[in-house]
């Protein structure tokens, strides 16, 4: 089928190539526009009590959470200057109804917390127009310049405008990672393929990805809230996996037309081996990035949608528009060559990576408890994981809202997010004497219980009522957590039901959601991965082989970040400062892509060994030659996708930054100890059995499989074909 297939596409090739022209024009003009249709955060869960507490405060309460908090100081003058009085009310009286729904100054509330220690600053809570995250930064994006105030200095901060100022931060870093990593990957593509045009081609596989991906994601957008997080793993994804694939395809194509192949014959062959190996190894990626959508998090499945869309593009225009041009281009793949062509081929039996197959299986044991030791030693730290929130930490130190963060941390007695709300709908008026007896009796209970310091009823709509709970500590910790728990399980008034809502309560619903979630995530990833790997392999051990070591690549990826990221260790080297805690939506992230990431150099790695024990029947040597003909390509890739991913690992947010650094060990880790190492020395030990399937599976794989072998032709010598 793949072979019919490429011989299809070789004489379709110039339609092609103007329909994938075409593409990339509309594709470009449209998705330019993706950064506008975005979200700017996304980590609750939708339909979570805490979101719900929110949607009952916002309709009965406004006032009680801002959307945006506005510091204004001024060096000279105090908050009790007239003039200092005057200048910030008149500038928030001029701000449009339309965008702005409402806002308490110190003035109107006379709270002494809103006035910092020195008294020569003080911070306005500013509610915004609009009842979902995209709608509320319309709104600031509108008002934001006509917010500050003349002759006062002025930081703008709080969920929205951090929210906004991160997505620009991320859209200058994607820019800048783009504008570093395209010439180092097309000079890190001339030394491994020794010709311009070659080196050219899979950059040109990566841009057509990008345009495509944004140009879904603008149209999922459309549809339902996508966050602007997934435009990173667009950006990066779609440019690192495209040129590992095309990597794959042009070598392969090469290697065709050195063994005399020409035409439709090298098309085809190049479809039926490569091509099928970058179908297994796209559509396992894309499979364990699809998990991601059983989250209800906006942001991991705005990630499983830029990524999916991401993966299969690289995938199609590999195998369709990159062997369209191939097909064109011909022996002219080979042009402008940068060094002289060695004669002949590498034998079985030579060459350098084949020589250290043999030895790393020679000491096989060795290698097998020293690269699971260092592994199991560098995943030590994940054991002691905090989780946090995201806030204006993420952002670098000169940020507005991060300026806002520490003022209001460090200049201000409180701020206006640290508290548990309960949200109470009733039975009836909440002004009635026998619901103001069963409310005041319910406060005095929140208040009793264990880690709460007070509570008080703080507001009173209707049939809406509202008891905030104050308590010491950190509001994304496991105290506060626990205390959320505790407070959940005290008894409401007669007929009421209760939200909870304020940071603790969405934390505390954030680790529930995603901890219900994760086992269905991990079984549908097991399941498909070792599905897929039947199909790639034809054993039934290498694929849970590939899952184990998976799960040694990825904990020891965790550990690494926990001592980087959360412990603060080379911060100063990487520009950060540490929080004390990870972010939970990100490891789960990263689970998903690293895990179909490694599966794919498993898949390069293992296809071209059972390539060569389908022509041997020796699993030594199968796994000795199948080294010699991909290793040098597998360590080429891995180093080139690491180029964009370090690109992205410099971004000023840090959660961007904790990707970039992530990806680039878990390749590193994963490619070099994992696959290289490990995977050799643990096929030395299955030996023959590596390759093992019961008979029907056997049958079921000789009839279905994915895996790379010589095509049966017509001649039986061919003269190498070269660009003339």
């Amino acid at each position: 089928m793949f072979e019919r297939f490429g011989r299809l596409l070789h004489r379709r090739r110039k339609p092609l190539l103007i329909l994938t022209a075409l593409f990339a024009v509309l594709s470009g003009a449209y998705g330019a526009g993706v950064f506008g249709s975005l979200t700017p955060l996304g980590f609750q869960d939708p339909g979570s009590d805490s979101v719900r507490a929110a949607h009952i405060a916002e309709k009965a309460f406004p006032q009680r959470t801002p959307d945006a908090v506005i510091v204004y100081r001024d060096k000279d003058r105090t908050v009790d200057d007239p003039s200092f009085q005057r200048a910030v009310v008149r500038q928030l009286e001029s701000l449009p109804k339309s965008e702005v729904t409402g806002y308490l100054d110190f003035w109107t509330t006379k709270m002494p917390a809103q006035v910092s220690h020195d008294r020569h600053a003080t911070y306005v809570a500013l509610n915004l127009h609009g009842s979902s995250e995209k709608a509320k930064e319309d709104a600031y994006e509108a008002v934001k310049d006509k917010i500050p105030a003349p002759g006062l200095e002025t930081l703008q901060g709080g969920t929205v405008p951090t929210g906004h100022q991160a997505s620009e931060k991320i859209e200058r870093d994607l820019r800048t990672a783009e504008i570093i990593s395209a010439p180092v990957l097309f000079l890190l593509l001339l030394v491994v393929f020794g010709g311009l045009t070659a080196a050219f081609l899979p950059l040109l596989v990566g841009v057509l990805s990008i345009l495509g991906s944004m140009a879904v994601l603008r149209t999922i957008a459309n549809i339902t809230d996508v966050s602007v997080f997934a435009m990173s793993l667009v950006t990066i994804l779609g440019l690192a996996v495209a040129i590992d694939y095309g990597l794959l395809i042009v070598s392969r194509y090469r290697e065709e037309l050195e063994a005399g192949y020409t035409g439709e014959e090298a098309i085809g062959r190049t479809l039926a081996t490569a091509g099928r190996t970058v179908m297994v190894s796209g559509t396992t990626v894309a499979a364990a990035l699809a998990g991601l959508t059983l989250f209800p998090s906006t942001f991991l499945k705005s990630m499983s949608y830029g990524g999916v869309a991401a993966v299969l593009l690289a995938v199609l225009f590999s195998l369709v528009a990159l062997l369209a041009l191939l097909a064109v281009m011909g022996p002219k793949v080979n042009a402008f060559p940068l060094r002289r062509k060695k004669a002949g081929r590498s034998a079985a039996g030579e060459g350098a990576w084949y020589r250290f197959g043999h030895g790393l299986m020679r000491r096989r044991w060795v290698v097998v408890v020293g690269a699971v030791g260092l592994l199991l030693t560098l995943a030590l730290p994940f054991s002691k994981i905090e989780f946090g929130s995201i806030n204006a930490q993420q952002l670098p130190s000169s940020s507005e809202g991060r300026q806002v963060f520490n003022a209001m941390e460090h200049d201000f007695d409180g701020d206006a997010v640290k508290f548990i709300d309960s949200l109470l709908v009733l039975k009836s008026d909440g002004t009635s004497k026998e619901q103001g007896a069963a409310l005041k009796a319910y406060a005095e209970r929140l208040g009793a219980t264990e880690g709460a310091t007070s509570a008080r009823i703080t507001g009173v709509e209707g049939t809406t009522a509202r008891v905030s709970v104050t308590f010491d500590g950190n509001p994304v910790s496991t105290h506060a957590r626990d205390l959320v728990n505790r407070l959940k399980e005290v008894p409401e008034p007669p007929g009421a039901r209760a939200y909870f809502g304020g940071e603790s309560a969405v934390y505390d619903d954030t680790l529930d959601a995603l901890g219900e979630t994760l086992p269905w995530m991990l079984l549908y990833i097991a399941v498909m991965t070792y599905l897929l790997l039947f199909l790639a392999f034809g054993s039934v051990l290498l694929p849970l082989k590939a899952i184990a070591m998976n799960m040694l690549s990825l904990t020891a990826t965790f550990g690494v970040l926990v001592w980087i990221f959360q412990d603060g260790h080379l911060h100063n080297l990487l520009g950060f400062d540490p929080t004390g805690n990870i972010e939970p939506n990100m490891p789960i992230m990263l689970f998903a892509l690293i895990f179909g990431l490694s599966m794919d150099y498993e898949v390069f790695l293992v296809s071209r060994m059972r390539e060569q024990y389908d022509k041997s029947g020796d699993s030594t040597e199968a796994v000795a030659t199948g080294l010699q003909s991909i290793g040098r390509l597998v360590v080429s890739a891995a180093l080139l996708m690491c180029v964009p991913l370090a690109a992205i690992g410099m971004s000023e947010v840090l959660t961007i930054k904790l990707f970039g650094v992530g990806m680039v060990f878990a390749v590193l880790t994963d490619v070099l100890v994992v696959r290289i190492l490990l995977g050799t020395a643990v096929m030395r030990l299955l030996g023959r059995a590596a390759w093992w399937a019961p008979a029907p599976l056997a049958r079921f794989y000789d009839r279905f499989g994915i895996k790379e072998t010589d095509m049966p032709t017509e001649t039986d010598k061919r003269v190498p074909v070269t660009a003339g």
